[in-house]
């Protein structure tokens, strides 16, 4: 596949906040499932992450990094089962009154 193309798929996936399997395959070049894999492969050789290092540094350095228009974006952190819990929560709902039958 080519790269420019599963980048297009990828970025478009970005812009309009659809899924992998709506991205329209005769505009983009390549299927959205496709353009993903592409994402998980470069992913996993760590390529993603790295350019996630660079890019921001290299943008900042040419004067072209706005951080006006910045975004934090955690969907890609994995959450563990019930958060960080060190110790037992009390719980907050209201004791039960006594029965009256």
């Amino acid at each position: 596949m080519e790269d420019r193309a599963a980048l297009r798929g990828i970025v478009y996936v970005l812009r309009k906040s659809v899924s992998w399997a709506d991205v329209p395959t005769e505009r983009i070049g390549r299927s959205g499932v496709t353009a993903w894999r592409r994402l998980r492969d470069r992913t996993e050789a760590g390529v993603r992450p790295r350019l996630h290092e660079v890019l921001p540094a290299e943008l900042r350095k040419a004067g072209l990094l706005d951080m006006d228009d910045a975004a934090i974006d955690g969907s890609h952190v994995r959450a563990l089962k019930g958060g960080l819990t060190p110790d037992l929560r009390r719980s907050t709902v209201p004791a039960r009154e006594a029965s009256t039958t």
